[in-house]
């Protein structure tokens, strides 16, 4: 054997052990895939030489090729951390310059941009105020800290059971004697500044399977106390129709007023039946205004944030991206890699 032969060798088996000692350096990086090393056999170039008298000479190392395969995923304590289950990258942009990324290690720096322990920020499809989210161009996904705006009550809705064998009472309506009714509930609604309301329902029987409703805010009676409508029911105790009712509660706080909405008794869920009276459900549409409690990373990659009064709203979506031959991309310190003619242009996408 040649010493430039045995040299090359040496230098492939150094080689070797430099991509081996790489990959268990690596072995704790989040998203470091490991690099194979790929040798190739050497011959000199010559003219006059025929192919059954060539000898080669020596090995070189043709490449180090990363494997992009699936590693562990692990739960943190972090909710910013996200994991790629399968193919894909994450897009990342510093001073506009992108890089991709399989490590999913984030946090939000001071002025609200998902980045990573680099200062790299993680780009995605933004939401608008009211949380609709619209692909297009990806760009660094900024969250927002501030409050929601509080929304008024628009619509209600109080499925119940009316007791059928409760009798018309004696004295006239009087939201302060409880024998001039024969039920009565109270729920919570919001007007346009984010104010709670209390509005209470008044129930009385006025003749056979019909009850007049009269309703109450805050304590004062609504419609001069006269009933703001009436259910109506058959004989199998079932009503005859879905029935929507307005109250109208006038305001003296600085907020919109007088507070309308629409109240649905739904005809699935209103009866009359021979049982105490009992509320089902109630719901209203209506919130105060809501500081930020937290965020949550969904399987499709959208960012929503969670509030204290309730309500979540999304604030983006983060995109992937993904290439015809991933071994192409040019590997760069942090965790990063470049896209290059090898790898092709990245195809981007939200994730699924």
């Amino acid at each position: 054997m040649s010493f430039e032969q045995a040299l090359s060798g040496l230098n492939a088996a150094s080689q070797n052990l430099d991509v081996i000692g790489n990959n268990v350096a690596n072995a704790s990086t989040v998203g470091y895939k490991e690099g194979i090393a790929e040798f190739a056999d050497v011959f000199a170039a010559t003219m006059a030489s025929g192919s059954g008298t060539q000898i080669g000479i020596g090995t070189s190392l043709a490449a180090v090729s990363p494997e992009f395969t699936q590693g562990n995923i692990t739960t943190t304590g972090n909710p910013m951390d996200v994991a790629i289950n399968g193919q894909g990258f994450f897009r990342m942009t510093t001073g506009g310059v992108v890089s991709y990324s399989r490590d999913g290690q984030f946090s939000l720096n001071s002025n609200g941009y998902i980045v990573n322990s680099s200062g790299a920020q993680l780009t995605g499809y933004p939401a608008n105020a009211n949380g609709t989210i619209s692909p297009s161009t990806p760009v660094p996904i900024r969250l927002s800290l501030a409050n929601i705006a509080p929304k008024s009550t628009a619509n209600a809705a109080v499925s119940l059971n009316l007791d059928s064998r409760s009798t018309t009472p004696a004295a006239a309506f009087n939201i302060t004697d409880p024998t001039s009714y024969n039920s009565s509930t109270a729920m919570t609604v919001y007007d346009s500044e984010g104010n709670s309301h209390t509005l209470s329902l008044y129930f009385r029987t006025s003749a056979a399977n019909t009850w007049s409703v009269y309703a109450a805010a805050d304590g004062s009676v609504l419609n001069t106390g006269n009933s703001i409508g009436s259910l109506t029911f058959g004989s199998s105790g079932a009503m005859t129709g879905d029935v929507t009712m307005n109250p109208s509660i006038p305001l003296a706080n600085g907020a919109t007023t007088p507070l309308t909405f629409a109240l649905l008794f739904p005809a699935a869920s209103t009866t009359q039946y021979g049982a105490s009276f009992s509320v089902s459900s109630n719901t209203q549409d209506g919130y105060t205004t809501g500081q930020l409690a937290g965020f949550s990373i969904g399987p499709d990659g959208v960012i929503q944030g969670r509030y204290s009064n309730g309500q979540t709203r999304d604030q983006g979506q983060i995109a992937l991206a993904n290439f015809v031959n991933p071994q192409g991309l040019v590997a760069l310190s942090g965790n990063q890699w470049a896209e290059s003619s090898s790898s092709g242009q990245p195809v981007i996408g939200a994730s699924s």
